[in-house]
């Protein structure tokens, strides 16, 4: 399968969930998954973590949340996580030329 043939592909899997594995060392030779978000003839990107829906309106914290509340509270007057949270999400850019293996379902 020539290069092109691969990228078409790899783009009949758009918004599917998928495992890529990469020529690369270390923990990114482990490979990713994620939502395969696009495909271009140089890298594939991929949804790797989806972050939370805002808590708040207007960004104003939440009133309500007790001193020293975890990261992951989910009091306050909406029910949903406080400011401070630090997990925005996570994207994963992988170039074409990089790729080892694609892993998608059957079906």
């Amino acid at each position: 399968m020539d290069g092109t043939n691969f990228v078409a592909h790899l783009a009949n899997y758009i918004g599917e969930t998928v495992t890529i594995f990469t020529t690369s060392g270390g923990e990114s030779g482990s490979g990713f998954t994620g939502v395969l978000l696009s495909v271009n003839n140089c890298f594939v990107r991929l949804l790797s973590q989806i972050g939370p829906a805002p808590g708040c309106a207007l960004g104003n914290c939440c009133t309500g949340a007790p001193t020293g509340a975890s990261v992951g509270f989910t009091g306050g007057q909406t029910g949903r996580f406080t400011c401070g949270l630090s997990t925005v999400g996570a994207v994963t850019d992988i170039p074409i030329s990089r790729i080892a293996s694609f892993i998608h379902n059957a079906v």
